[in-house]
């Protein structure tokens, strides 16, 4: 009997379209009658001031939908994009008159997002673009974005208003001209927008309106991405201290900025800026990354292994049947990689978690026993300390013959896993099956301006996972530079960095890719107290190699 034979799946009637809409009985994909029945128009949505994480559920929603996204590609990040459908076409506005493109898509049926960074009706183009759009008679919604006149503020922990400060004005200075005289009142908060070359002038203008020159004052350039950076100063000394800060930037003017001591929370994060390499796929790399960005990093994932079938795939055939027939007490994954192989199996075959029923599961670690939630299965049994297969084959139970009906355990894993699992599992009286389930193989070497940051000390730090994926990362990319800090997730993998001439810097107290991320924090922000207490600005360890860009 086929493991096929055991599946029950049920078959769904594919959705037809509407009478009218399409011929009757042809099958149409979801969305595409909704699609097709829409008429046309732009939707013109905000996409915030820099950090995607502050577009709108309404924006998302609009991108999810549109036919035609037009968009500035230089001022948009990339995972404002992957909101949108596959199918979707993305527009360059640089390429053109986008309004023009627009309104020809629109009348022609078609849904277009025009994205504006920021919020549409403040400094943006709402008003030039809406207006051309009702003129041509084209239909037109509005998403607003967080505007980076409260976002940017926000990040740099710099309330507008305070219990003593009611009123904000804001002034767009990007054309010069600007009346300084009608903003000379001290109790007003000022939000200067447009001023990045133009400092000196506008502190001039204030102090020159009544404005006393030891008035707080600070600028955030790049705000809300992982590049920020804010200069506290005052009106006289803010276009000498700001010199040589990225555009965009914002000016605030006024006695709230002594609150940003208090509230500063984001440029105070432990790691951040951070640039910190992962060597591992997107993949094994997705809750590693999260926790890294949560720390302020900036995750660059670099596969250093490729996973393949096994080259003899009728070993993994009979593990599958003899799983789903009962050959099987135990089955033990020592890895995600193994938990999708068989998952990718099973697909093959039309079965589902349910062919475990009966069976007993252990998983090596946190994320091993991760990924089999996500298959619909709850391990049995997990290392309560080391997470490995030392770890588990230390908890393991003995085979028992009167409560345990079957001896049998099936490992599948890679072919180049170790056998000490194996060793003490046979030892207790279990009769392991160990089954190839993919192979590992040394990944493609990066892209070239990766290996460059890589040997050139462009990473501040390198997370090791393994002993394999130093070896690896070395033999694809080279060694990392001297001011990189080196981390790794447990004694074994810091003795084989050792052995490449790496000096560790971190080392996990448990190993785990979170204890290791957690570490890693943990040095970063002694880093930046060290640096605090020393009266020196808290550079990152790529800002102390040589030749390092620093701000004037």
């Amino acid at each position: 009997m086929s493991p096929a034979a055991k599946s029950s799946t049920a078959e769904t009637a594919p959705r037809t379209a509407p009478e009218g809409a399409a011929e009757e009985g042809v099958p149409i994909e979801d969305g595409a009658a909704d699609r097709a029945a829409r008429p046309g128009g732009v939707v013109i949505v905000g996409t915030g001031p820099g950090d995607p994480g502050l577009l709108t559920l309404r924006a998302a929603a609009e991108l999810e939908r549109a036919d035609m996204v037009i968009v500035s590609r230089a001022h948009c990040p990339p995972e404002i994009l992957s909101h949108c459908r596959p199918d979707a076409e993305i527009i360059d506005s640089a390429d053109g008159d986008p309004v023009k493109t627009a309104a020809r898509a629109a009348k022609a049926g078609r849904r277009v997002v025009r994205l504006l960074q920021g919020d549409p009706g403040l400094a943006c183009g709402l008003a030039a673009e809406g207006g051309a759009l009702a003129k041509a008679g084209v239909p037109f919604e509005v998403v607003p974005g967080v505007s980076a006149v409260t976002g940017v503020p926000g990040y740099a922990g710099i309330p507008l208003t305070d219990a003593k400060h009611r009123e904000v004005r804001v002034i767009d200075a990007s054309e010069g001209g600007v009346d300084w005289e009608r903003f000379s009142d001290p109790g007003a908060t000022l939000v200067i927008i447009g001023a990045e070359g133009a400092v000196a002038e506008v502190c001039k203008g204030l102090v020159a309106a009544g404005r006393p020159d030891s008035t707080p004052a600070a600028m955030t350039s790049l705000g809300t991405t992982t590049e920020q950076e804010t200069v506290v100063s005052t009106l006289q000394r803010l276009a000498s201290d700001a010199k040589g800060m990225e555009a965009p930037a914002l000016i605030v003017v006024g006695d709230v900025v002594g609150w940003r001591d208090e509230l500063s929370w984001f440029e105070t994060k432990p790691l951040f800026g951070w640039r910190v390499l992962v060597p591992r796929t997107k993949e094994q790399a997705a809750s590693l990354s999260d926790q890294l960005r949560g720390y302020g990093a900036v995750p660059v994932e670099v596969p250093t292994i490729s996973v393949e079938p096994p080259r003899t795939p009728q070993q993994m055939e009979r593990a599958v049947k003899g799983l789903v027939t009962g050959r099987y007490e135990w089955v033990v994954f020592t890895s995600t990689n193994a938990v999708k192989a068989v998952r990718e199996k099973f697909v093959d075959y039309g079965l589902d978690a349910r062919a475990f029923a009966g069976l007993k599961v252990a998983a090596v670690g946190e994320q091993t026993a991760r990924a089999l939630v996500e298959f619909g299965i709850h391990p049995d049994l997990m290392p309560s300390g080391e997470q490995s297969g030392e770890g588990l084959a230390r908890e393991w139970p003995p085979y028992d013959e009167d409560l345990d009906p079957i001896n049998r355990v099936l490992l599948p894993r890679a072919d180049i896993a170790t056998d000490v699992l194996i060793a003490r599992l046979t030892e207790l009286g279990w009769e392991c099956e160990d089954v190839t389930a993919y192979r590992t193989v040394r990944a493609a070497p990066p892209h070239e301006d990766i290996r460059n940051a890589i040997k050139g000390g462009g990473f501040d730090a390198v997370l090791f996972t393994s002993s394999s994926t130093v070896k690896n990362l070395i033999g694809i990319a080279g060694k990392p530079h001297k001011v990189t800090v080196i981390a790794a997730i447990g004694p074994q993998t810091a003795k084989t960095a050792g052995e490449y001439g790496l000096r560790v810097d971190v080392t996990a107290d448990k190993p785990s890719v979170s204890a290791l991320a957690e570490a890693l924090a943990e040095y970063g922000a002694r880093w930046r107290t060290s640096r605090a207490e020393a009266g020196e600005p808290p550079r990152k360890p790529s800002q102390m190699r040589r030749g390092a860009r620093r701000r004037k």
